[in-house]
């Protein structure tokens, strides 16, 4: 929630006038007490997904609204992903289809996650990067 908070007040200090509205947002990926953010190589975001692979970890994402009218408003959701046993095979396979190296824990639910998502409990757009359900409703308060 820091990280998006820093993200939305960098953006709002570029407005220019009197009234803005910007949305930021961050995701990390958590397995246990270990946090998996952007991998810095290949080799890294290998050693990522055979971590992930045949577990169950959250997904968390923080987003801040920050309103020159409202002020700072900030929540974060999470989402559970159980991930199939990877082969490495199918890891190779899949670093070779997806560039991984902007994505939380290496990976994307929305390119080839079906080769290495066994399921999903929870807000299938969290996991893409910004949970929109849940953007929606706060949005429409």
């Amino acid at each position: 929630m820091a990280n998006a908070l820093a993200k939305a007040l960098a953006v709002a200090g570029l407005a220019k006038g009197d009234w803005c509205r910007v949305l930021g947002a961050d995701t990390v990926v958590a397995l246990g007490d270990r946090l998996f953010g952007k991998p810095a190589s290949l080799d890294q975001a290998r050693e990522f997904l055979q971590a992930l692979s045949g577990r169950t970890h959250e997904v968390i994402t923080g987003c801040a609204l920050v309103d020159s009218d409202r002020g700072e408003q900030i929540f974060h959701v999470v989402t559970q992903v159980t991930f199939r046993t990877l082969t490495s095979e199918v890891i190779d396979r899949y670093l070779a289809a997806v560039h991984v190296l902007d994505k939380a824990g290496a990976y994307a639910l929305q390119e080839h996650g079906d080769w290495i998502i066994e399921r999903v409990e929870g807000s299938s757009s969290n996991v893409i990067g910004l949970p929109t359900e849940r953007l929606s409703d706060f949005l429409a308060r």
